[in-house]
């Protein structure tokens, strides 16, 4: 006649014997409370969130750097204009030709 039996543990997990007098074989089953299941999703989600970041920021910092490139264009720009007028002031205004 088999003898049923279960233990249960302090992790959750449960254990079922079943044990039968003719035989000596022992089944044993064990179930789990699925903890493991559950860290490993956790650790999955913090994952793609860690590397959703570092993308995210990558984008904006290529972003600043266009609008750096941008800036020192402009300052260039700016450059050129203010020698092009310095080149204007330092010429004197020559008075007209005679006319013959």
């Amino acid at each position: 006649m088999p003898t049923e039996r279960e233990v249960q543990h302090p992790d959750g997990r449960v254990e079922r014997i079943t044990e039968t007098t003719a035989a000596p074989t022992t089944v044993i089953e064990r179930r789990g409370s699925g903890m493991g299941a559950i860290v490993a999703l956790i650790i999955g989600l913090l994952a793609v969130l860690v590397i959703g970041y570092f993308l995210m920021n990558m984008n904006k910092n290529e972003a600043v750097e266009s609008n750096a490139i941008a800036g020192a264009a402009e300052s260039v720009g700016n450059a050129a204009d203010n020698i092009g007028e310095a080149a204007r002031d330092a010429v004197p205004e020559r008075a007209p030709a005679p006319a013959n």
